[in-house]
């Protein structure tokens, strides 16, 4: 990939956003459907999830990759919480789980009203505590990223974990299929990828965006970018409130207005990103067969 084709800049403002001189990296390849890239400082080490293959992979910048867990229970999405612990979602238990301190792992949620739940996705935390997940069927409709079962929950929803992690409840249940989730770097807002396109040519490939209320339900639900390459799966917020979503041909990033800026090209079909590095300036793609990274001019929210 040249130079020429990394970037297509759509809004001026994208420029101010990366750095036209430098190219992509590929820093992990040969594997099968990688997603739920997340970076540990502490470690400095990249998690993500090779989901077909069943590992939880670790890429450090001396290291390379190696496998950090496997079998990982087809885990998918990554997280950490306020306390740096592993929070994944794993379609083979279909539950969401934290890796303690000392490595052992806790069930944070896989029932809701006493039926399992369909096949956690992404998942992220609040600033309170509490763990947001989304659950769509993906990992339950065939064999190939968990096990084909027939769904107990009446549809596939967005949920919430309290806090003290005592009661789990859905906070968004308009989707077909829920996908990655993102808080604006306030939190004042929640943004959530329906990706029902992938087996539905009529639902609409677009983000959602909602109001998050203080006690931590959602309101005023609209829209607020659509896809125009494939369809969105996992999204980031940057310290501007800039939306930075994957896409069949790479990363979307639109504004806090919603209208798209630019795109960060990719030769494979992206699955999730995060930023990381040593100073949170690099932007982390899991696309495919590989995982890619890039210096940007921003980092997290």
């Amino acid at each position: 990939m040249t130079r020429a084709q990394l970037y297509d800049i759509v809004k001026p403002e994208f420029r101010d956003l990366i750095h036209e001189n430098l190219s992509l990296t590929r820093i992990s390849s040969g594997h099968v459907w990688t997603e739920g890239p997340v970076w540990f400082p502490a470690h400095r080490q990249l998690l993500f999830s090779d989901i077909p293959n069943q590992r939880l992979c670790r890429w450090t910048p001396d290291g390379g990759t190696s496998v950090f867990r496997a079998p990982s229970n087809f885990a998918n999405g990554n997280t950490r919480d306020l306390q740096g612990r592993l929070v994944t979602c794993q379609h083979g238990t279909r539950s969401v789980v934290r890796t303690e301190h000392d490595g052992s792992q806790k069930v944070i949620a896989d029932a809701h009203e006493g039926k399992r739940l369909n096949s956690p996705n992404d998942v992220i935390v609040h600033s309170d505590g509490s763990i947001w997940f989304s659950d769509p069927a993906y990992g339950i409709l065939s064999d190939l990223e968990g096990s084909r079962a027939d769904p107990e929950q009446e549809g596939n929803f967005v949920y919430r974990v309290a806090p003290d992690g005592q009661w789990i409840r859905p906070v968004a249940t308009d989707f077909v299929q829920p996908n990655g989730l993102a808080f604006s770097k306030d939190e004042s807002r929640l943004y959530v990828a329906e990706s029902g396109s992938s087996h539905d040519a009529s639902v609409p490939p677009v983000l959602k965006v909602y109001d998050v209320l203080t006690d931590g339900e959602l309101a005023c639900v609209r829209d607020f970018a659509e896809i125009d390459n494939g369809l969105p799966d996992g999204l980031r917020v940057d310290h501007y409130d800039n939306v930075w979503c994957s896409a069949n041909d790479g990363v979307h990033v639109f504004a806090p207005t919603g209208d798209l800026i630019g795109k960060v090209l990719v030769p494979e079909r992206v699955a999730n990103l995060t930023f990381g590095g040593e100073r949170g300036n690099v932007l982390f793609i899991t696309a495919t067969t590989s995982v890619y990274s890039v210096f940007v001019n921003t980092g997290a929210s």
